[in-house]
């Protein structure tokens, strides 16, 4: 896989727009080679080029070759049986020696555990992270260091780089109420609500079609490494 990215473009979004209401083998099998022209090759580029701005910034995230998540949707226990997402993404997952999180062993495992995403779609191109679907463990663990050490936490979730980069932390799926075992009226109950512990931004047009790119996800990440390493350290029971 060789890096040099170039940027995305507008076709690769026409591309993405076309695929969202032709979603089926037939139209897409003659315009693979397009597909990987315009969306395929310029994101194994980005996480070269990304897995490089990583090194110099000593930002403890993984880019490279396993990064890009494939276009084919897993459709084995879905009533939409769509063959192909309508977007491309790829994850970024932790890589410090000596966390608790370490070095993910499988790409299965690195979906549960702290690490970076990146996502390119007509409706949005997003930067974030964090602990999606979190196992339970690491989420008890999570829990417990709120409840034992709020103010390491909000050091991390409340710093103004942060804070002006992604706003707040928050989660895909969160609790209705605060999870037995923890005070109902506990003044951090919405951070132990949540079942994903995330953030993100969504990028301008001129971010996403910029050549600059890789850079502008090396900020991103830079200014997120002491949440991921927040969540790397989690130690669970």
């Amino acid at each position: 896989m060789t890096g040099s990215f170039t940027g995305f473009t507008p076709e690769a979004i026409h591309f993405l727009l076309e695929l969202s209401v032709n979603n089926e083998r037939e139209w897409f099998q003659p315009r693979k080679a397009e597909f990987e022209r315009l969306l395929k090759e310029p994101l194994e580029a980005l996480c070269t080029d990304l897995g490089e701005q990583f090194r110099k910034r000593k930002v403890p995230l993984r880019a490279d070759g396993g990064s890009p998540f494939r276009i084919y949707r897993d459709v084995r226990f879905s009533k939409d049986k769509s063959p192909y997402k309508t977007f491309v993404s790829a994850s970024f997952p932790w890589d410090e020696p000596g966390t608790p999180a370490g070095a993910p062993r499988s790409r299965t495992e690195a979906v549960h555990r702290p690490g970076g995403y990146f996502s390119f779609s007509p409706d949005e191109v997003y930067l974030g992270g964090g602990m999606w679907h979190a196992d339970r463990p690491y989420l008890e663990a999570w829990r417990r260091l709120v409840v034992d050490e709020p103010k390491r936490v909000h050091a991390v979730i409340d710093a103004p780089a942060f804070t002006k980069t992604f706003g707040k932390v928050d989660g895909e799926d969160r609790l209705k109420r605060v999870p037995p075992g923890y005070p109902a009226d506990h003044p951090d109950a919405e951070l132990l609500k949540l079942k994903d512990v995330l953030f993100g931004r969504r990028l301008t047009d001129a971010e996403a079609l910029s050549p600059d790119l890789p850079d502008v996800l090396a900020k991103g990440f830079a200014r997120a490494t002491p949440m991921l390493r927040l969540l790397a350290e989690l130690a669970p029971n």
